[in-house]
Formats: structure tokens, C-alpha cells, sequence
């Protein structure tokens, strides 16, 4: 297909990473990471091939949310830098072929932003309607608490001013005022502005919690959140036409499409695969393929220039939230079976390989899945080496650590005294001395150089970002098979959840004896019979990608 194409849409095969700035690399010895340290390790998301940079929160913070409490959103937080540092690692990135997007948190401020300290101030203040506030909390306002094991509620009393005000995440995150045209406005300034920076972009934390009107007193006058989703879409496309929106929105498939905006896709530009990403973790732990294939068969088309973002692992816990109670729990007794390693009673802060024990065939079998699944992938920071997961850390920091350079009780991740970093750095089997970026540099072997060549397949066989999708029968649980085809071109991709060697029947509509199955992840090519019916042989864990060719070609 065209490259001209591929690159107007370059979401659409895009490989994305997410990293958290204050803990990928120091860059000035103070033990906390910083835009420096990050610029001067882009070479290695170069190498690996990543293409979009995800920069978790960098803005002002009192940091009692990782970063998502913010107090200017204008700025970079000290810590991290300078907007001259900013600038600095997103033209580097550019240079090496790497586009930026940040984070979007415009549900909700810190408590001590300047807005909401005016806002409490007094009922007459200018910013007071910035926020929603009410003089009790209403039987119709929205429902349920996100961290459970901190809030016990969503409204906060104010003393100062006699009301309540709304926060669906923590109490000193009150959440802003969306139907308010101003602060619209200031939303959509605070995108042009960053978009000025060379922002491709944004990821939208909590999609459906900005959109909610519920619990206000004018909601039913109220416009359609969705018209404002699509008004932030316009704006982004009128100041840069290549830009997009991700959004998290962790909803069943038949909820979350309208995010897109109808057949135009005037909304988001993407969204997470949650479904999907919480079927795979059910067909792992049944070591049967059949949850994932009857998710995929069931996930919807996105709109013409949309996309699903598919992913293993996040920065937040591992929710399992759309599985039933049964299903959570055959996900927690395979891989969560201690109480600690779980969360609000829906999800996992563990890392895949330890869940895994550390099986790099397992490992591999499932990234080769990620970038085989239609959809763009995204990693978080540390997947492409096998990192794991700080147990003594609270909550989701489990898994927000260091990340690991080079062997060292310091990582590589900085020159100062480890007890000066933001988070502990891993200890013991999945530890720096254990698990590293120069260990795996140049073994061939290693979970970093299978991803790295995952990526270039990827990268090479466009079909399966951009193709027609099909689950194929092979008559064993235990195995998906896909295919996707584009303008011609046909992948065919194996992935075996078994610890058991199989061999598979497939029937390949559209091709006879006259072709052969190329393996595109290693040597060797497969006949195909006259009636289109190929038999394939997987190892246990196995995954195989295959191209059809003519023969002797």
C-alpha cells in the first residue's frame, strides 16, 4: 500500500510508548527524572522503533496523584525541568521520527490550584462555577467512587462557603465545571497551547467522567457532551490536521463507539480496547483462546479514519472490571492469588512477567499477539525489557518504579542515592541486576530484541493495522487464528495459549497450491493444498505471522 497513505494516518500503524517523565532518567543527578534525562535516552526508543512518545502528567503538581493533580497546566513542574527542556526532547523526538502527544487531565484540578482557591473563597468569586457545587450532594447526581479504598464519597464539604463540591477522584482533585463555556475555553487554549510546544496530540484521561453533567442543577438545559467532544475534535484538527485525541474510555464496546462520534468520527480519533485487553488476561488464564476470539469477533468497526488502541499493560491498575465476578476471579487466582497484588476489588498492580513466572516464551507469545491484533499498540515503559513490579509500593505506584538502565542498585536511572528517587527501584528476580536495557541490547535472544523485531514486522506488514479483520476456525480452544487483508495483501497470525504443542487445520479463502505461507517471524514456508487448507504446527506458547505468496516466487 502507499506510504503516502500510511503517513497521512499515521496513528493507524503507529507504535506508541508511554513513559512517566519523573521516572525514565535523571538528567542532572538530583535523583528525580527529568526532560533531560529523557532526551538523552531517545535513541533507545529510536532503536526499538517506537513512533509516539505518551508523556504521562509533567505539569505543576502537588504530586499526591502521581502527577494528575495539577495546578498549572501551563508549565512544566520544576522538578522535571523547564518549558525550554520541553521543547528541547519534543524537536529531538522529531528528528528521530517521533511524534508527541501528552496527557489531558481536564476532568478535575488539584485542590490547590489558583482556580479553585478562588473558587472557595467565595460563592461571588470569579471562578466559583468553574467547579460543581451544590448545597447537598443530589439523589440524581452521578455514582460511584473510583478509589474506593480512599474516598467514601463524591462530594466534599466546603466550610468556608457552606457547599459541597464534586470530585470523582479524590477529594483534593475537585473535578471542573465542563458545561461552563469558560472553562471550554480555557480547555481548548490549554491544547494550542501545547500544540504550539509540537504536541501531536493528546491522550484524554477519564473521557466519560469530563463529559457527565449529572448532579448539576441546569443538566437538562445542558448541551450534549458529546457536541463539546466533537467542538474539542474541530479545534484540534483546525490548529494541526495530523493531531489526535486517544481517549481512555473504559466502557463495553456498544458505550463506548458514541466516543467516536458517529460514522464521521467527529470525537475521539481512538480508544483503549478494554474489553479486549481484559478477554486476553481471561484467555490467559484458562490457557483457552475462545474469550478473546469471541471479544474480537464482537468489537465493532471503528469510523474510516479511527482506530482501537490495543494494549498488555498501563500506568493504572490492571482493571478487570467488564469480566463477570467469576471471571475476576479465575484472572486473580491464576494471577493475582495474594490480596496484596489486587485492587479495589476490580483490577491488578502487577506487571505481566512476573504474573507470567517469568516464562519468556509465554511473554513472547503475547506481545507477538499485541502487534498482531488490528489496532496500534502501546507499551508502557519497561515492557520491552520485562520489567516488574515494586509489591511494598502503595497502590498503582507498584508499578509506576525506575526504570532499569543498567544493572546497579541505582538502575542506570540516576547517579544519586537511590533514597532521593521518586520510587523504589525493583528488587530481586526482576530487579536492575536482572532485567535491564545493556543486558538485552545485543542478546538476540532477549524479550527487548523480540519486541524490536515484532515492531519491524509490524511496521512492514501493514495489513494488520490496516486490514479487514477475520477470526479463523482451527478447531482447538486453545489457539486464535486471524487474518487481515488489505488492497491484496493477506497476514495470517497463530497464537497458541497452551503450554502443549498443537497442529491446526486453516482454510484460506482465495488461495490454492499455487501459493505458500511465508513465515515472517522466522525461517520456513507452508504448503497449501488445493482446497485452500493449510496445516500449521505450533509449539507450546508458540505464535507464528504468515504471508501468502506465490510459489517460487
Amino acid at each position: 500500500m502507499r506510504l503516502t497513505r500510511t503517513s497521512d494516518l499515521w496513528w493507524k500503524n503507529a507504535v506508541v510508548y508511554c513513559l512517566d517523565v519523573e521516572t525514565f532518567r535523571d538528567g542532572d543527578g538530583d535523583g528525580c527524572g527529568d526532560f533531560r534525562g529523557l532526551t538523552q535516552k531517545i535513541d533507545h526508543l529510536e532503536r526499538l522503533g517506537v513512533t509516539c512518545i505518551w508523556l504521562m502528567p509533567f505539569y505543576p503538581s502537588p504530586d499526591r496523584d502521581d502527577g494528575y493533580d495539577i495546578t498549572d497546566f501551563y508549565g512544566v513542574d520544576p522538578r522535571l525541568g523547564t518549558l525550554g527542556d520541553f521543547v528541547e526532547f519534543v524537536r529531538t523526538a522529531r528528528d528521530r521520527g517521533m511524534r508527541v502527544i501528552a496527557d489531558l487531565v481536564v476532568n478535575h484540578t488539584s485542590d490547590r490550584h489558583p482556580w479553585f482557591r478562588d473558587a472557595r473563597a467565595s460563592r461571588d468569586s470569579r471562578y466559583r462555577d468553574w467547579y460543581v457545587w451544590a448545597d447537598q450532594p443530589p439523589a440524581d447526581g452521578p455514582k460511584g467512587v473510583v478509589f474506593p479504598d480512599k474516598e467514601d464519597g463524591l462530594w466534599q464539604y466546603d466550610e468556608h462557603t457552606g457547599q459541597y463540591y464534586l470530585h470523582r477522584f479524590y477529594k483534593h482533585q475537585p473535578d471542573l465545571n465542563v458545561a461552563n463555556p469558560e472553562v471550554r475555553d480555557e480547555i481548548a487554549r490549554i491544547m494550542g497551547f501545547w500544540m504550539e510546544l509540537g504536541l501531536s496530540g493528546f491522550r484524554v484521561d477519564a473521557v466519560p467522567f469530563m463529559l457527565e453533567t449529572s448532579g448539576q442543577t441546569d443538566a437538562s438545559r445542558l448541551p450534549d457532551p458529546h457536541d463539546y467532544l466533537a467542538d474539542l475534535r474541530s479545534f484540534l484538527s483546525r490548529r494541526n490536521g495530523e493531531a489526535i485525541l486517544l481517549g481512555e474510555v473504559n466502557l463495553p464496546y456498544a458505550d463506548t463507539m458514541p466516543f467516536y462520534g458517529g460514522e464521521d468520527g467527529e470525537e475521539l480519533t481512538m480508544c483503549f480496547d478494554f474489553v479486549g485487553m481484559q478477554k486476553m488476561y481471561l484467555a490467559l488464564a484458562r490457557r483457552d483462546a475462545r474469550p478473546l476470539a469471541k471479544a474480537l469477533t464482537a468489537r465493532p468497526t471503528p469510523p474510516k479514519d479511527g482506530h482501537w488502541a490495543t494494549f498488555v499493560r498501563n500506568h493504572d491498575e490492571l482493571t478487570l472490571d467488564q469480566l463477570s465476578d467469576a471471571e475476576r476471579q479465575e484472572v486473580f487466582e491464576a494471577f493475582g492469588p495474594e490480596p496484596g497484588m489486587r485492587l479495589y476489588g476490580r483490577g491488578l498492580r502487577r506487571r505481566l512477567p512476573p504474573m507470567l513466572g517469568g516464562d519468556l516464551k509465554r511473554l513472547k507469545m503475547v506481545y507477538s499477539l499485541l502487534f498482531s491484533l488490528p489496532g496500534t499498540p502501546v507499551l508502557f515503559y519497561g515492557e520491552e525489557i520485562g520489567m516488574g513490579e515494586d509489591p511494598e509500593a502503595e497502590g498503582r505506584q507498584a508499578v509506576r518504579t525506575p526504570m532499569q538502565w543498567r544493572p546497579g542498585r541505582g538502575a542506570g536511572f540516576s547517579e544519586a542515592e537511590p533514597s532521593r528517587f521518586p520510587a523504589r527501584v525493583v528488587q530481586g528476580r526482576y530487579g536492575p541486576d536482572h532485567v535491564s536495557v545493556a543486558a538485552q541490547r545485543r542478546d538476540p535472544g532477549s524479550l527487548l530484541s523480540w519486541i524490536r523485531m515484532l515492531i519491524e514486522r509490524y511496521r512492514e506488514n501493514p495489513e494488520l493495522a490496516w486490514g479487514d479483520f477475520t477470526v479463523l476456525d482451527t478447531g482447538s480452544e486453545s489457539v486464535l487464528a486471524h487474518r487481515c487483508t488489505y488492497e491484496g495483501g493477506t497476514v495470517v497470525a497463530l497464537h497458541n495459549f497452551s503450554a502443549d504443542a498443537v497442529e491446526v487445520g486453516l482454510v484460506l479463502d482465495g488461495f490454492d497450491s499455487s501459493w505458500s505461507l511465508t513465515d515472517l517471524l522466522g525461517e520456513g514456508t507452508t504448503e497449501i493444498a488445493p482446497d485452500g487448507r493449510a496445516v500449521i504446527g505450533l509449539d507450546g506458547h508458540g505464535c507464528r505471522w504468515l504471508r501468502p505468496r506465490p510459489t517460487g516466487a
